[in-house]
């Protein structure tokens, strides 16, 4: 009954045992939770799992593949995610994040005058200025990290890289943040240099490794998103991306605006149909003949077919699904798609946890231990 969903796919290089991948999620679990969280998903039967931002500089906050801790930790989360016949792909991106402007905003968030959701527009308006004001030195180091980061994670064991669309490279794409008047900045081809230059950065260092690029697409009328790249735009960056090396593309809604519109509950005015974000994936599929990633309040098996089987998308991307049931794959392939947990995106627990620091979780979860 879903002969798609469970066939396996050449993905840019990469064989899946079949279509479904866990999709990059900021899990803000413990590292021994975490581990063991990402066994259980691979457990449940999907093909991949996306580790999301793994940070392509060396860092104090966060694990680092370039120290001894942070590379055993994502040595270990490999290790687990391996042992379940499960594939593994690092996100790679750097932070838009200006450190030094965000200090000021510490005593607030400590004595908790400012919550962390009057934070995250806080810090996003300094992308812009940080961005804009960017030397030329900085910005090359910063590129040639993502090979050097590609090569640590293959190091490590990951399978595939996938380079972040948001974050620097969907700011440095972005008119909203960009206002550079130099090579990286004005016409589309110059905001999509920064993109160009991390993912030659791979694929000199690394001529066979599979290359994923989460391709970020900023709307307009009505206005959604604020990083990554104008539908009309998509022409430029695709056909610039694929020339640089980039062998599938993961599409979804820019980032930088309200985290309930890029991880829409279903109530969302714009965005709460499942699906919500294929029609971009419409846009790249015309302009590309490598493998598509589809994303966005996907959890529905018949859906999930059809979307598959017409050739729309190549995979589908879950994060909240899998969340709400690790075993939806298993479940599907084994005929008992009726026993699936069903996502009702309500984002209490997975949304509202991360937001909350305690973790993302699921109502059903919260259910099972009263």
């Amino acid at each position: 009954m879903y002969e798609t969903i469970t066939s396996p796919l050449n993905y840019g290089g990469l064989v899946l045992k079949n279509r479904i991948i866990f999709a990059p999620t900021s899990m803000g679990l413990p590292m021994e939770e975490q581990v063991a969280y990402l066994r259980r998903l691979a457990a449940g039967g999907c093909a991949m799992i996306i580790i999301g931002d793994v940070p392509v500089l060396p860092g104090k906050f966060g694990p680092s593949l370039y120290s001894k801790k942070g590379f055993a930790y994502y040595k270990a989360m490999v290790d687990a995610v391996h042992s379940e016949g499960c594939r593994i792909c690092a996100q790679l991106h750097q932070s838009d994040s200006n450190l030094k402007g965000m200090l000021k905003y510490i005593p607030g968030v400590l004595t908790k005058k400012i919550s962390m959701e009057e934070l995250r527009p806080l810090l996003n308006q300094q992308v812009g200025p940080y961005i804009t004001g960017l030397p030329v030195e900085k910005i090359h180091r910063i590129t040639e990290a993502f090979g050097t980061a590609a090569e640590k994670a293959v190091e490590a064991g990951f399978d595939m890289v996938q380079v972040h669309g948001d974050r620097m490279c969907g700011s440095f794409s972005s008119s909203v943040f960009n206002h550079r008047t130099d090579a990286y900045g004005g016409s589309p081809e110059n905001r999509a240099r920064f993109a160009v230059e991390a993912v030659s950065a791979i694929r000199r260092r690394l001529p066979q490794l599979p290359i994923d690029y989460k391709l970020a697409v900023r709307q307009e009328n009505p206005h959604y998103g604020n990083a990554g790249v104008l539908e009309e735009e998509l022409p430029v960056f695709v056909s610039l991306l694929e020339q640089a090396g980039v062998t599938s593309f993961h599409v979804t809604l820019a980032n930088h605006g309200e985290l309930s519109d890029t991880i829409p509950p279903r109530n969302h005015p714009v965005f709460g149909d499942e699906g919500c974000f294929l029609k971009f994936c419409d846009q790249v599929r015309a302009l590309s003949q490598l493998p598509i990633c589809g994303v966005g309040g996907l959890g529905d098996p018949d859906f999930v077919e059809e979307q598959l089987q017409s050739g729309r998308i190549d995979c589908a991307a879950m994060s909240r699904q899998l969340i709400a049931d690790p075993e939806w794959p298993r479940k599907v392939q084994e005929g008992r798609a009726g026993d699936i947990h069903r996502c009702v995106r309500c984002n209490k627990e997975c949304l509202g946890g991360m937001m909350a620091h305690r973790g993302v979780h699921c109502i059903y979860e919260r259910k099972e231990t009263k």
